[in-house]
């Protein structure tokens, strides 16, 4: 039985529930996979190195911090964002996800609802795996942390001393006049969601269009691409003085994907910068071409089933 072509239709009720029954599919044994398994150990591993500036920190003070500012720290440049995203890489390269169940959904429903589920599956594995970078950063500090959402004494050392600079950890007054530490977190989680969502569905789109593994050749060339274009790296490849970065910097802001997840490169006010909102949006332009993409290579996307 030939499945039928996808279609740009809204999902009826009904059309969901056989979506959702095909997430369901998708996630069985997903927790016991080696592949997930590495990821998320590794992750905790990483977690612990980037962090160890953050812990040295309140070691060397004896001060409190707040449960988020850790993360922020953690993951406030492009560096930390683009290992700890890597690992998706990994995660992601077997996409589109082929379970003992797909020949079973197919002959049942449209390629579509198929292809959707696949796309709930990269956002909610997204999801998860921020979330849990998130619980593991706040766990490796919760031993000198607070709940209450007001910066920290810590964030005043950051804030109103080169200290922070000398360590390398990103804390300016101008985020804490601005907003509090739990709204500062829901941001930075917002902006790494939307990095990883479009690593996540190049390589879906890539390993549709073109192939197994094309995907993951064509995630690692993006993170390439981000990376070149840190204001740092780029300025000692062009051995750039520093009163010239600051154009480098504008520019850079607005054409890298990694430098939009970055929160400290945003406009706060008196910045050539992208605001949060248009880094989200310029994420969600990415993401809809590969969505688009996907839908029209699977009309011919030929399927193979090895084993029984």
């Amino acid at each position: 039985m030939q499945p039928t072509a996808p279609s740009l239709t809204v999902f009826s009720g009904t059309d969901m529930k056989q979506v959702i029954s095909t997430l369901r599919c998708i996630f069985l044994g997903f927790f016991r996979d080696s592949r997930t398994i590495v990821t998320f150990l590794i992750s905790v591993v990483l977690c612990f190195l980037l962090s160890s500036r953050v812990t040295e920190l309140i070691a060397r003070y004896g001060t409190s911090v707040q449960a988020a500012e850790p993360f922020l720290w953690t993951f406030g440049d492009s560096t930390s964002i683009l290992l700890i995203s890597l690992m998706l890489v990994f995660l992601f390269s077997d996409l589109p996800k082929i379970t003992p169940f797909t020949p079973f959904c197919l002959v049942r429903i449209t390629r579509r609802k198929w292809l959707a589920a696949q796309l709930l599956y990269i956002t909610a594995v997204t999801c998860l795996y921020i979330g849990f970078v998130l619980a593991v950063t706040i766990l490796l500090c919760m031993k000198h942390a607070f709940p209450q959402n007001l910066w920290s004494e810590t964030a005043a050392i950051l804030g109103y001393s080169s200290v922070g600079a000398k360590m390398n950890i990103p804390s300016t007054v101008k985020i804490m006049e601005s907003i509090s530490p739990c709204g500062c977190m829901l941001q930075v989680c917002l902006l790494m969601l939307g990095y990883s969502l479009t690593l996540g569905f190049l390589i879906l789109t890539g390993n549709l269009l073109l192939g197994a593994k094309s995907g993951m050749v064509l995630a690692l060339l993006y993170s390439l691409y981000g990376f070149l274009l840190d204001p740092d790296v780029l300025g000692n490849l062009l051995g750039l003085e520093k009163h010239e970065l600051y154009r480098v910097r504008s520019i850079v802001g607005w054409i890298s994907p990694l430098n939009h997840a970055v929160y400290q490169m945003h406009d706060f006010g008196y910045d050539n910068l992208p605001t949060i909102a248009q880094s989200i949006g310029c994420f969600a332009l990415f993401i809809l071409p590969c969505i688009l993409l996907s839908v029209h290579t699977l009309k011919r996307y030929s399927f193979s089933f090895l084993g029984s």
